[in-house]
C-alpha cells in the first residue's frame, strides 16, 4: 500500500508540473482558420520536441521544433484530404505532452480532372521498374530527412513569371489509360503552362539536394529551405544547377520543359513540408516564419 501511496503521489506531482507548466507556456499559430493543404506555423518561448495534429486521437501530421533567435518553431503540414472541423494541436517536449491548443480547420473545395495518357505515358505510369521504385525511395528519404539549417525564412516567390496555371493544387486527378483501365490521385503542386526553355527559378533561398534525370518527373530538381521543407521543379527540359549548390531566391534553376510523364511543355512547382504535399500559394501570401504576427500575438 505505501509502494502504491508514493506511485500516485509521484503521478499527481507529475500532473500538477505539467499542468502549470501549459498554463504558462506562451505560443503563436499561424494562420487563425488553416485549411486543409495549407501550412501552419507554431512558435513557442521555451523549448520543445515537436508538435503533433491530431482529431479524435488519429495522428494527422507532425513536425520537429527547431531554434531561431528568441523562438522555437514547428512547421505542420494539413493534408489535403482531411474533413474540416475541430482539431488539436499537441506540443510535446522530451517528457511528453505539454500543451494542447484546439484548432477549426476550414472547409476548402478541390477541382476535378481527367488525364488521357498515351501508350507511351501509360507505360511510364503503369509498368513495373526498379529504377522507377529506387527513385521513388530516394526522393522520399530526402523529404523525411530534416536537416538542421535554415537557409529562408520569408515569403516563396513564384518560380516563373507566367500566371497562365494548367492544373492547380490538390486536383482530383483520374488518369485514363490508353489500355482503356484508369487510376486516380491527388495533384501534389502546381502546373504553370509555360513554353519549352522558359526560365524556372528558385522561390527562395536554398541548398540544392537533388538534380538528376528521373523516370516519371524527367529533369527534376528539389531545394531544400528550412528544417523539413522543400520545394520541387519538375519536367525541366534542362538543369542549370548542381547537386549541394547554395541558392538565393531568383536563382535560374533550369528551363521548363516536357521531360517525364508529361502531356506537353510546362513546369510542375511543389512544396512539401515534413513530406506532406502542401499548397504553394500559402507560402507566397505568407512568410514561413512572421516575426511581426508571432510578437503581436504572443503579447496578447
Amino acid at each position: 500500500m505505501k509502494k502504491r501511496s508514493v506511485f500516485f503521489l509521484c503521478v499527481s506531482f507529475f500532473l500538477f508540473i505539467s499542468s502549470s507548466l501549459s498554463a504558462q507556456i506562451k505560443y503563436a499559430v499561424i494562420p487563425d482558420n488553416p485549411r486543409p493543404g495549407e501550412p501552419i506555423t507554431i512558435a513557442v518561448e521555451t523549448e520543445l520536441k515537436q508538435a503533433l495534429l491530431v482529431r479524435s486521437e488519429k495522428q494527422l501530421a507532425k513536425a520537429d521544433f527547431f531554434s531561431i533567435p528568441g523562438y522555437m518553431i514547428a512547421v505542420l503540414a494539413i493534408p489535403s484530404t482531411v474533413a474540416p472541423g475541430n482539431a488539436v494541436i499537441v506540443l510535446e517536449n522530451k517528457i511528453g505532452i505539454l500543451c494542447e491548443i484546439p484548432i477549426v480547420i476550414g472547409d476548402r473545395k478541390f477541382a476535378s480532372e481527367v488525364i488521357e495518357l498515351n501508350q507511351t505515358l501509360t507505360g511510364i505510369r503503369t509498368d513495373p521498374s526498379p529504377q522507377r521504385t529506387h527513385e521513388a525511395n530516394f526522393l522520399w528519404a530526402i523529404l523525411t530527412t530534416n536537416g538542421d539549417q535554415i537557409y529562408h525564412t520569408g515569403s516563396f516567390v513564384p518560380p516563373v513569371t507566367s500566371t497562365r496555371r494548367t492544373s492547380f493544387f490538390g486536383d482530383r486527378r483520374v488518369f485514363q489509360y490508353s489500355t482503356g483501365e484508369s487510376d486516380t490521385s491527388i495533384h501534389a503542386g502546381v502546373d504553370y503552362g509555360v513554353p519549352t526553355g522558359t526560365k524556372v527559378t528558385a522561390c527562395g533561398a536554398g541548398k540544392v539536394i537533388l538534380a538528376r534525370s528521373r523516370i516519371v518527373t524527367g529533369n527534376s530538381v528539389v531545394l531544400e529551405h528550412a528544417p523539413g521543407i522543400y520545394s520541387i521543379y519538375y519536367h525541366l527540359d534542362k538543369i542549370e544547377v548542381q547537386e549541394s549548390a547554395l541558392v538565393n531566391t531568383g536563382t535560374l534553376l533550369g528551363l521548363s520543359g516536357a521531360t517525364g510523364l508529361a502531356t506537353g511543355p510546362h513546369l510542375h512547382w511543389e512544396v512539401r513540408v515534413n513530406a506532406e504535399n502542401t499548397d504553394p500559394d500559402a507560402f507566397v501570401a505568407r512568410p514561413i516564419i512572421d516575426k511581426e504576427t508571432i510578437i503581436s500575438k504572443m503579447n496578447k
